[in-house]
């Protein structure tokens, strides 16, 4: 049974190939294996594996072979480079650039996207998300998370809304913020390095 196409996006075959593209064109320098492709999109091997091959074949990859791995990356070169970067941005951006964004913050216990462009990831239809709204949930620095927004506000050419709560309200969960961004839509940004890929 064919998917429907995905909401961020609906001119893409799948939200896999979505996240992909996103993950290699929005990371230019870093060479990926299937499966840390797989992992960084949170999708299957094998989805990750028939997607790559298939970009491949159209020139929107370039891979090789290292051993027994084979490394994939965006197809810096061809002339649909550019664009197709600006559009990934502005689509399917916010998560990779999030996720790099707001590595290593300190004393970060979680954070989310939530909002418009959550619910457009999530294949709720709707118009294209006009910013992206965050909540990271930890003592963290005020000032050093508005500046890690406003760095990736740079790259995704849109306001980031971050808003930091403390993890006792997050816990309690009798804030009516609090509760509303748990009731809705929302998408993990992965905080730990480890849950990473050479991001």
């Amino acid at each position: 049974m064919r998917t429907p196409p995905p909401a961020l996006l609906p001119i893409l075959r799948s939200q896999v190939q979505g996240r992909l593209l996103a993950l290699l064109y929005l990371h230019p320098e870093v060479e990926y294996s299937i499966t840390d492709a797989a992992a960084g999109t949170g999708a299957s091997v094998k989805a990750a594996h028939q997607e790559i091959s298939r970009l491949v074949e159209a020139g929107l990859l370039t891979d090789r072979r290292a051993g027994t791995s084979r490394l994939v990356r965006a197809a810096v070169d061809s002339p649909l480079a550019r664009p197709l970067t600006d559009l990934l941005a502005l689509t399917y951006g916010p998560l990779p650039v999030l996720t790099t964004a707001l590595s290593g913050l300190r004393g970060a216990e979680t954070a989310y996207i939530y909002g418009s462009w959550a619910a457009r990831y999530n294949g709720e239809p709707g118009p294209p998300p006009a910013d992206v709204d965050v909540i990271v949930v930890g003592d963290v620095d005020v000032d050093d998370l508005d500046e890690r927004a406003r760095r990736a506000e740079k790259i995704l050419r849109r306001e980031v809304n971050v808003r930091r709560v403390r993890p006792e309200t997050w816990a309690d969960g009798t804030d009516p913020f609090v509760s509303t961004v748990r009731a809705r839509p929302k998408v993990a940004v992965p905080l730990d390095e480890q849950e990473q890929v050479d991001a």
